[in-house]
């Protein structure tokens, strides 16, 4: 992530308890919450203009991800420049000040003022909505793990991600991210021999019974956009959030 300006101290860190946990409240740093709610329970924790977000954040989850690149970037930098030891603090920090210089340096050399601007400001925005989109069809409306729950390693990785059916294109697009149960259940699995191991683990969670999900693009963003009204609407009021989250660990 150096050749984007982030840490990659951070990034490995926040992916790794991301895979050991993926959708567990607690565990996840992916569903920690954020401008966005991941969870009923979060969701009626908001205030004030967060909490505005919040009951809206279905409308405007897509919309926030064009500026989910410079969030990144400001918890990257964020995370090397907290107290406490940081390994290889000065390395990054150094090698994002190096490529911020020599991008901005180049950027603003080639272009006029007002077209440098607007270069960055469509880079950053290109770049959010496409991490942002590529990465919240993942596991964003799938089931939520509590943090009490005990799940063996399989189960706890299938049934909380999903993958993106269309083959070559779905691959190109995202990068072999499309194989996200295989991704999950093999992360040092090479890309290429991800979609032979569809194969082996579709069949043996439908021996097994395994709830085993997967869907077209568009379906897959239409599931996250309604999870997203579905746990906004927790923000409406508490009472609400408690009644849901009764139900759902009952």
């Amino acid at each position: 992530m150096l050749g984007v300006g982030m840490s990659y101290q951070w990034w490995m860190t926040k992916h790794t308890r991301h895979h050991a946990n993926p959708n567990r409240v607690g565990k996840d740093p992916d569903i920690e919450i954020d401008t966005v709610a991941f969870t009923a329970e979060s969701a009626a924790t908001q205030r004030g203009v967060f909490a505005w977000i919040t009951r809206r954040q279905g409308w405007l989850f897509y919309p926030l991800m064009l500026l989910e690149g410079l969030n990144l970037h400001v918890h990257s930098v964020r995370s090397l420049v907290r107290r406490g030891r940081v390994e290889g603090r000065w390395f990054e920090l150094g090698m994002i000040a190096l490529r911020t210089a020599v991008y901005l340096g180049v950027i603003f050399w080639v272009l006029p003022l007002g077209m440098a601007f607007a270069f960055l400001g469509v880079q950053l925005a290109v770049f959010g909505l496409y991490m942002g989109t590529s990465f919240a069809v993942n596991h964003t409306g799938m089931p939520i793990v509590p943090a009490d729950a005990k799940l063996d390693f399989f189960t706890k990785q299938v049934r909380t991600s999903r993958n993106i059916s269309g083959g070559f294109w779905a691959s190109t697009l995202l990068g072999g991210l499309n194989y996200q149960v295989e991704h999950h259940l093999f992360p040092s699995m090479a890309r290429p021999h991800l979609a032979r191991a569809r194969e082996i683990v579709r069949e043996y969670c439908y021996v097994h019974e395994i709830p085993y999900t997967e869907m077209s693009l568009a379906r897959a963003q239409a599931a996250v956009v309604r999870h997203m009204h579905e746990v906004g609407r927790a923000a409406l009021d508490p009472f609400t959030c408690h009644v849901l989250a009764t139900y759902r660990r009952a």
